[in-house]
This record gives C-alpha cells, structure tokens and sequence, in this order.
C-alpha cells in the first residue's frame, strides 16, 4: 500500500543527496528549484518548501571517458560526477553552464575531454587539493547547494562476480558480461570526507538514487563511516528506487532486491522510505530497452513494506529520448516527507 502524508506548514529543510552519474543529476535538478537563489532570504520563494542546506555526496571511482584519462594523466580524483551535480545546481541557461557542459569534438590530446573537467584539473594543479578545486569551481557556476566528492581516497572498485573471479575498475566491471555478487573499494578503509559525515548527522532528509545499483549507490556506502552515520541518522532516509534494470548491475531484480543489495553491503537497514514509480512504460519504450535486455523494475510494494521500508509509490517517470525520473513529481513527494521529517525532530 502507499503511505499519505498529512499536509504541513512549510519549513526550512536540511537535505542530502547520495549518488552519482545521471541519476544524481536529474535529482538535483529538481532539489534546486526548492533552494534559495544566492542573495535571496529564506522566505523569498514561490516554492511550496525551502531547502537552508542543500549537499550532494558523490562517487568518485569512475575510471572510464575523460575522467579516467584525467584520473590517470593528473593521479587526481575524476572530476566527471561532481562536474555534472555542479552543472544540475546551477542555473543552467547560462553561458559558464554551458561551457562547463561543453565537449571538445576535436584537438589532438583534449578531443573526447569534458571543457569542465579540464578546469577541475587545472584548480586541482592549482590549489593541490581536488575537494578545494571542487568547491572554487561550484562557486563560479553559483550552485544551488554544496558538493562533495564521498572521499578523496584514490580508490578503486573490485568487484566479486557470479563466476568466482575478481573484476578490477568501474569500467571492466560495467563491462563484464557476468553478474557481480559483492562490491569492495581497495583500499577497504578508504576515509570519508568530513564534511560528508556531518552533512548526513545534521540532515532533515537523506535520498540514495536513483542510480547504477553497484557502481552509483553501493560504491558510496563503502566508504568506512558512512553506513554506520546513515544507521544513526535523526533524518529520514528515502531510497529512491530505478525505473528500469540495468544489465550487469541489477538484471531481474525487484524493488525489495534492489534495498536487499543494499543493505548486504551496509551490514544495518539504512532506509525510512522508499519512492517507487508503478506507472507503466510506454511500448516502444519497452521494446527499445529489452533490446539491452533492461525491463521495469517490478513494485513489489508488499515485501519493501516487510522489511520495515514504507512506500510512496506514483507516477515518478518522465519519457523522452530516454527513461528519467520526472524531477519534478520526486522532488514534489520527497518535500512532502522533507516537511513530515522536520516535524518529526
């Protein structure tokens, strides 16, 4: 069954997002329209609730594209990830937006790097400290909110897979044709960033997704101190469920499975709340996605609940050239819970 909400006055709200790739990204955009614009007071908006503090805690173990040739090239963190919440937190009509989003189609040694990530590099030569060249960068595109890379370890992810063989690096594992059955960072202890922990201790609310299971959302919670802050946390804790499977990652498995992954890798339950989309996709969309072998993640509501998870579930999809999450519908439930949270505490 869903759960309703009873409607309160608008408060203030502490949120923390979780995640990386496009999921992340599509979230914030929608989280941002709940934030103030620099300069403006809390209060000055038309939203139906205000987000005071608005952070993103994001992977770092991308090692494929022009963040892996940078990660290489400069022995720093990739910059991918974190550039896209960047780009999503900012107002994105304008020009430095754009720019930062821009991809060079030719040029010798930058043709496939990212204009975005080349200036993330260049702050990390500069400044010699990538979560310092993170957070100058975010202040020049005057984002909604700050962004975290999870930890400044320069780790690597090591999966263990159905065949019994080790896979190394978010690439090959991506690529791997078979299924992982347990993700680890190498090094194991890799430290979170400080700031990360106290994000998740003062939040209101705390979203992980929607994303790639393993390499978007697992890779976050196995950073040492972050499921045991998630476990303790006074927020709520959403998990925000995929539309779609994902091959390699989640082939066949239910919205319970996809939590049940989850929590063998965090050792405790970590999550309040569930949004889960049951609003059916289109044929031509389905056909389009079985030919990756990708279908609907089936809603199973009834043992979600089970498990102590309490379900919002809806109309949370949006088709275009591809299967998102409508940002506004899931930012629209994830405030309702965000103002039920604030009362809460």
């Amino acid at each position: 069954m869903s759960t309703s909400l009873t409607s309160v006055q608008p408060v203030p709200l502490r949120v923390v997002a979780i995640g990386g790739g496009t999921g992340l990204s599509t979230l914030l955009r929608g989280l941002r329209r709940h934030v103030a614009a620099p300069g403006q007071m809390p209060g000055q908006t038309v939203e139906p609730s205000l987000i005071t503090d608005l952070a993103a805690l994001v992977t770092v173990t991308d090692d494929g594209g022009s963040s892996g040739r940078l990660r290489k090239g400069f022995n720093m963190l990739p910059p991918g990830d974190l550039r896209n919440c960047m780009v999503a937190l900012s107002e994105e009509e304008d020009l430095i937006a754009q720019l930062f989003r821009h991809r060079f189609r030719s040029g010798g040694d930058i043709e496939g790097h990212n204009f975005g990530n080349l200036f993330v590099a260049a702050l990390t030569e500069i400044t010699g400290d990538f979560g310092q060249a993170i957070q100058l960068a975010s202040k020049i595109l005057a984002t909604r909110g700050r962004i975290y890379p999870v930890t400044t370890a320069n780790a690597t992810l090591v999966a263990s897979m159905d065949d019994g063989s080790l896979v190394r690096g978010e690439t090959n594992i991506t690529a791997s044709k078979c299924r992982i059955v347990e993700l680890m960072l190498d090094p194991p202890d890799a430290a979170p960033l400080p700031e990360a922990i106290e994000a998740i201790e003062r939040a209101d609310l705390i979203t992980v997704g929607p994303g790639s299971l393993y390499t978007s959302l697992i890779t976050n919670l196995l950073v040492r101190g972050i499921p045991e802050a998630l476990a303790k946390a006074r927020g709520l804790r959403v998990f925000i469920c995929n539309l779609m499977t994902q091959a390699n990652e989640s082939l066949g498995l239910s919205a319970s499975q996809h939590i049940q992954k989850i929590y063998e890798h965090t050792g405790a339950p970590i999550f309040d709340y569930a949004i889960i989309n049951t609003a059916p996709v289109s044929p031509e969309m389905l056909l389009r996605y079985a030919a990756e072998g990708s279908l609907p993640i089936t809603p199973d509501v009834d043992r979600v609940e089970s498990m102590g998870v309490r379900c919002i579930v809806g109309n949370f999809l949006s088709e275009g050239d591809v299967l998102r999450h409508a940002s506004d519908r899931v930012t629209g439930a994830l405030m309702e819970l965000g103002r039920f949270a604030v009362v809460r505490n």
